[in-house]
């Protein structure tokens, strides 16, 4: 009789599966996450037009308030990556969408200036630590060759619940007032917390790394791979990923052998990328409003251009896949220069909108793209430190973004032309993408010229 091996490689199960049911049932249940992420994110600066006069606020001090979510966000991505490697995506997801749900619930009781910033700061300490957990979950639980396609996909989500915001906030706003949008974003939060309970899986290889909950690891084998015969006593194993990489919680394996070169380079991309887009979404209506648009259209405008950016991401993303970040760049260097045309054209508004969802498509279609590679560079120990470390860096952009908008706004800058002063951001997000192409490149050369010089020296000494 045949003993049946008690290893069982997770690495060769996950790899040998396409992109089937289980995927796509984590990406709906991912979607509950980024959806409303970007929904309770991006509805303020819909909501800004209403209560800024209310409260008496000044564009400085509406700077103010869409930078406090942004900076908790920049130390949500801190906590919950930690979590994340600790106790499991799963429940450090569900754990950040429960809290942003009941923080955004809370902003209808907001009285004034100072409740709202600090409100706005607490919501975004989980509004930061939701989404990159999204990108963990979403690396780990498909095979390599669609890791950027699957992270670009759950992102979807994100983009849906920003184009939302716009014509939710023109549904409710008229009818129940301003209120009405915190009030829906954070009810719809909590309920999506409560599906989550039900709905979302965890990852796979953070239950073989962790060495936790066995007998679960083995139903999900057995449930993904059926024709696979799990012994009672498994061993689960990784064969991708060296044991050495395993239980490292501190930010200095963030920096160990090519990391020290690429955690860098993504870090600073990411930031520029964060710049260009928390921009848009955070001023973008009063930007509009301000070039003659009526505050209805500003809002359709807004999430034309999240759509536009949608498309992009889509676009790109098995380009990445297959051929590695420099897609990234191709997309960022196209939008430089779409932004200085935007920045001095004199045409009408409906070919100045035609050009606006034109540079969506490559620019925000290539911060979808940085987002989608950020977990792929990590092992599965301490991934979730690295792309909450990634996450929470970005936000130094994020948080520069809308304060540099309320400066150069109150300057006196044509208001058109702040689009062309932008284009320094893609530029640099190019350069960045470029450099770690290189690093891929160098390093696929060297894995494919590994196994021929062993040949010659096998060869050489008649083996």
């Amino acid at each position: 009789m045949t003993a049946i091996d008690p290893t069982v490689d997770v690495t060769e199960i996950i790899e040998s599966r396409g992109l089937g049911w289980a995927a796509v049932r984590l990406m709906l249940a991912c979607w509950l996450v980024t959806f409303f992420d970007g929904y309770d994110m991006n509805v303020i600066a819909f909501a800004a037009p209403y209560f800024g006069p209310a409260y008496h606020l000044e564009k400085i001090l509406l700077g103010h308030i869409f930078s406090a979510a942004i900076a908790g966000t920049l130390f949500g991505g801190f906590l919950f990556g930690y979590l994340g490697d600790r106790v499991g995506r799963r429940s450090a997801m569900i754990a950040a969408t429960a809290t942003f749900g009941l923080l955004t619930l809370a902003l209808s009781l907001a009285a004034g200036y100072w409740s709202f910033m600090a409100l706005r700061f607490a919501a975004g300490l989980a509004l930061g630590g939701a989404i990159p957990l999204t990108w963990a979950l979403g690396t780990e639980y498909v095979a390599a060759r669609y890791r950027a396609t699957m992270v670009t996909l759950i992102m979807l989500g994100y983009g849906f619940g920003v184009s939302a915001a716009g014509p939710i906030s023109v549904a409710l706003i008229p009818r129940f007032g301003w209120l009405a949008v915190f009030t829906f974003g954070g009810a719809a939060s909590l309920l999506a917390a409560l599906l989550l309970l039900v709905a979302l899986p965890e990852s796979l290889r953070f239950l073989a790394t962790s060495g936790r909950r066995p007998d679960l690891l083995a139903r999900a084998v057995r449930r993904l791979a059926p024709e696979r015969e799990v012994p009672i006593a498994a061993c689960f194993v990784l064969s991708d990923e060296a044991q050495s990489a395993r239980g490292a919680h501190d930010v200095a394996a963030l920096f160990r052998g090519d990391l020290r070169w690429i955690t860098p380079l993504l870090w600073a991309g990411y930031i520029v990328s964060s710049m260009t887009t928390f921009f848009l979404t955070s001023w973008g209506p009063i930007v509009y409003e301000g070039l003659g648009f009526t505050r209805s259209s500003a809002a359709w405008v807004t999430s034309g251009n999240a759509f536009a950016g949608m498309l992009g991401g889509l676009a790109v993303m098995r380009f990445t896949d297959r051929i590695g970040v420099v897609s990234l760049a191709a997309l960022a260097l196209t939008a430089v220069p779409l932004l200085v045309v935007v920045g001095f054209a004199h045409v009408g508004e409906a070919a100045f909108i035609a050009l606006l969802l034109l540079l969506s498509v490559f620019l925000s279609g290539s911060h979808f793209g940085i987002t989608s590679i950020t977990g792929i560079f990590y092992p599965t120990a301490y991934r979730g430190l690295g792309t909450g470390w990634a996450s929470s860096v970005a936000k130094i952009g994020s948080i520069a973004g809308p304060w540099v908008g309320g400066i150069i706004l109150s300057s006196s800058l044509p208001l058109q032309q702040t689009f062309a002063v932008m284009a320094v951001c893609p530029a640099a997000l190019c350069g960045c993408m470029l450099a770690i192409g290189l690093m891929q490149r160098r390093a696929w050369r060297c894995a494919v010229a590994s196994p021929r010089e062993a040949r010659a020296s096998a060869a050489g000494q008649g083996l």
